[in-house]
């Protein structure tokens, strides 16, 4: 909960409870944590099987629902919500484009809020052995060797209007299951473009890479943690 503490501590969250929307919100993380704060959330994502992962995910006491579409047509009203969140996708929007939408969605005074969550390839890591691997299957993936520093969101958010843009950076050890890290790299961009046999042989290879090197009921990875926000102009 770390992320959403320095949320609070910055005024992103409040205790009154806020609407929110959540674009591209895969198995609904954030909405499903905000809601669990006791925020009303509609997560958006254009993968139906990740919106039924996310419903199957929530639960009954959760105000959260979730609608397929995409993030710069999502078709919710304008004016209507307080928080849009974006969390290890902004990369992959047209980004004018869905600024453009946050600021249909957002009340005067509302928050688009970007965000990375982002292993570390420190040497000798799983981490860089990982990236490694993700090369040799896929020599054109362009995102090993990252710092977790996004500074281009910043920019994104000047460009489209926002005021009063801010960020922050923190670092925290995540700990998967064997099952769990190899699921994450596998719906990784490196990865995910694959071919079902690429994919398989590639999970294959990292789960003996791990049973090698890497030997444990349970791995602890560090990662970096990188929010940026702006605010709508009253």
């Amino acid at each position: 909960m770390a992320m959403y503490d320095r949320w609070r501590i910055t005024g992103v969250l409040t205790d009154r409870p806020l609407s929110a929307v959540d674009l591209g919100t895969g198995t609904g993380t954030i909405a499903r944590t905000l809601a669990k704060l006791g925020h009303r959330v509609t997560g958006v994502d254009i993968e139906a099987s990740m919106l039924a992962e996310a419903r199957r995910l929530a639960t009954p006491d959760q105000d959260v629902s979730f609608i397929l579409a995409s993030a710069d047509k999502t078709g919710l009203k304008a004016d209507s919500t307080e928080l849009v969140t974006a969390g290890q996708c902004w990369h992959w929007f047209d980004k004018p484009a869905v600024a453009a939408e946050a600021h249909r969605l957002l009340k005067p005074g509302g928050i688009l809020m970007i965000c990375y969550f982002d292993w570390l390839p420190l040497p000798g890591s799983l981490a860089a052995a990982t990236e490694s691997l993700i090369l040799a299957h896929s020599p054109a993936w362009r995102g090993a060797g990252g710092a977790g520093i996004h500074p281009g969101c910043l920019a994104d958010l000047s460009d489209a209007g926002f005021a009063d843009v801010q960020s922050f950076t923190f670092d925290q050890s995540a700990r998967y299951t064997v099952e769990g890290w190899i699921g994450r790299i596998e719906a990784s961009a490196g990865i995910a473009a694959l071919d079902e046999d690429a994919r398989r042989r590639f999970k294959s290879e990292l789960a003996s890479l791990i049973a090698a090197d890497f030997a444990g009921d349970s791995l602890d990875l560090p990662h970096r943690i990188f929010c940026a926000w702006g605010r709508l102009k009253n």
